[in-house]
C-alpha cells in the first residue's frame, strides 16, 4: 500500500526536525540530563512538527537505548510509539474528543502504572477543543500528577487554552518553517523518489505551504503523479494556482486603469476554471508582494519568489503610492470575506476588480486618500520634469536705413502724438477774460 510523503519521511529523531532548533536543543538536552516535566504545551501553526516532536520525546523518555537525547529507533518501545501499538503512548485528537468524559477516562488511564515503558504519555492534539468541564477535569490531574506520567498538549490557539492549564506547562513555540528549508527538503524528497523538482518548482510549493512541512510534502505528493520533473508550471496546473505571469497580467490592467482588460483577463480564469475564492486569495497575495518590495529593503528575504519575479515586483511598485496598494489590499481583503457567504462569486471578484481600476466610484477616506496620493505622484512627475529653454527667434524682416527703428523709451514709445509747441493752444486751456462763453 502506498504510504503517503508526509508519514513516509516523518522525523524519527530531533536532528530530522526542519526549522525548529529552539524546540529540539532544549526538549533533548533535558532528556539526556533527566530534567523532565510532567506537563508540555507545543504550540504553532499547522503542519509545524508538534506532534512529531512529541512522538521523538516520548521515544527519547522511554527507550532503553537512547542516546544523545534520542530514542533507537529499532527496541520494541520505539516502534510501537511509530505504529501506535504501545499502550502506555496514546494520542488523542480533542477536537473530536473534547467532553469531560473524555478527560476522565484519561485521568483514570493515568494512575495506572506503566506497563512497558518508564513513563506513560499522553498526546492531547488541538487541546484548546475541549470544553470548560474537560478543562476543569484536566486541571485536578495537572496539578498532582503521578510520577509516571507525561502530558503533551498541542494547539494552533494557545490563547484558548485556560491561563490555569497554560502556568502548568512547559510550553514551547514552533515557528512556521522558512521556504528556503523547506524547498531545499522538497528538493531532496523529491530526488529520492526518483523524480527531479526544479528550484522554481520548489520556491513555489514552499510558498504554497505557508511554512507547513506537512502541507508542503502532501502538495508534493500530487505534483509526482504528474511529471518525472516538477517545475513551477508543473505545481501550478496540478494544484489549479494561478501563475505568476497571468497575475502580472490582471494587475498591470487594473493599475493602469484599463476596466475593459481587466474584466478580459478574470474572464480567462473563469474559463480556466478558476475559483472565486482562489482568484481572490491569489492575488491578495500578489499585492501582498507588492507592499513587501515596496517597503522592505530586502525583499527577497521575505518572499518566496525568483531573482526574476522579484525584479518584476520592483519595477511594478516602484511607481505606486503606498497608499494605492494598501487600498487595493483592503478591497480584496473586504471580498474575501464576503465571498464565504456570496451567491455569485464572480460578480463580486469583478465588482471589487472594478473598484481596483477606479477609485472614483467610491467615497471612503481610503479612496479619497487613494486619489490624492495618485495626484501628489503626478505633482512630483511634473516637478522632476525639466523645463525645456526657450530659444530666441532673430527677426527676419528687411533693415530700413532710411527709417531705423524708434530707440527711445517705453514712455515715449507710448504717446499717441508729439508734444505741442510752447505758443500752440491747447484743446483745453482756459479761455481769456474777454473771450465769450459759450453759455453769454
Amino acid at each position: 500500500m502506498y504510504q503517503a510523503l508526509y508519514r513516509k519521511y516523518r522525523p524519527g529523531v530531533f536532528s530530522d526536525v526542519i526549522g525548529q532548533p529552539q524546540v529540539t536543543r532544549v526538549l533533548a538536552g533535558e532528556v539526556s540530563a533527566g530534567r523532565l516535566s510532567h506537563a508540555y504545551l507545543f504550540t504553532g501553526s499547522r503542519g509545524t512538527g508538534k506532534t512529531s516532536c512529541a512522538r521523538i520525546f516520548a521515544k527519547a523518555v522511554n527507550c532503553p537505548n537512547a542516546h544523545h537525547g534520542d530514542g533507537c529507533g529499532e527496541c520494541e518501545i520505539c516502534k510501537g510509539i511509530d505504529n501506535g501499538s504501545l499502550l502506555d503512548y496514546s494520542e488523542m485528537d480533542a477536537a473530536g474528543n473534547r467532553g469531560i468524559e473524555d478527560i476522565r477516562a484519561i485521568r483514570d488511564r493515568a494512575y495506572m502504572t506503566p506497563a512497558v515503558a518508564k513513563y506513560r504519555i499522553f498526546v492531547l492534539d488541538e487541546v484548546h477543543m475541549l470544553t470548560k468541564e474537560a478543562f476543569n477535569a484536566l486541571l485536578k490531574i495537572l496539578e498532582e500528577p503521578p510520577a509516571h506520567v507525561i502530558f503533551i498538549l498541542a494547539t494552533t490557539d494557545s490563547q484558548k487554552v485556560p491561563e490555569t492549564i497554560r502556568s502548568r506547562c512547559q510550553r514551547f513555540d514552533f515557528m512556521r518553517i522558512e521556504p528556503d528549508l523547506i524547498a531545499e527538503r522538497l528538493i531532496s524528497i523529491a530526488s529520492k523518489e526518483g523524480h527531479v523538482l526544479t528550484e522554481d518548482g520548489a520556491a513555489l510549493l514552499a510558498g504554497m505551504a505557508d511554512g507547513a512541512m506537512r502541507d508542503a510534502l502532501s502538495l508534493l505528493d500530487r505534483c509526482i503523479g504528474e511529471a518525472e520533473t516538477i517545475t513551477a508550471e508543473t505545481v501550478s496546473a496540478v494544484t489549479g494556482l494561478i501563475g505568476r505571469d497571468s497575475l502580472f497580467a490582471l494587475s498591470d490592467a487594473f493599475t493602469s486603469g484599463d476596466v475593459g482588460r481587466t474584466l478580459i483577463v478574470v474572464d480567462s480564469f473563469f474559463r480556466a476554471s478558476c475559483d472565486a475564492e482562489r482568484l481572490c486569495g491569489d492575488l491578495l497575495e500578489h499585492l501582498r508582494s507588492f507592499m513587501i518590495v515596496k517597503m522592505t529593503a530586502s525583499p527577497g528575504e521575505i518572499l518566496s519568489c525568483t531573482k526574476g519575479d522579484l525584479e518584476k515586483y520592483r519595477l511594478r511598485a516602484d511607481p505606486l503610492p503606498i497608499e494605492k496598494i494598501l487600498y487595493w489590499l483592503d478591497i480584496l481583503t473586504e471580498t474575501a470575506e464576503k465571498l464565504k457567504w456570496s451567491v455569485n462569486g464572480r460578480a463580486d471578484i469583478e465588482t471589487a476588480l472594478v473598484r481596483l481600476c477606479l477609485p472614483s466610484t467610491a467615497n471612503s477616506k481610503d479612496a479619497i486618500l487613494t486619489r490624492l496620493s495618485d495626484l501628489e505622484a503626478q505633482v512630483r512627475a511634473l516637478k522632476a520634469r525639466p523645463i525645456p529653454a526657450v530659444k530666441e527667434e532673430k527677426s527676419t524682416a528687411p533693415v530700413d536705413n532710411e527709417n531705423p527703428p524708434f530707440e527711445g523709451s517705453e514712455e515715449e514709445l507710448s504717446l499717441p502724438f508729439d508734444e505741442p509747441e510752447d505758443d500752440a493752444p491747447l484743446p483745453f486751456d482756459k479761455p481769456e477774460d474777454d473771450a465769450p462763453l459759450p453759455f453769454d
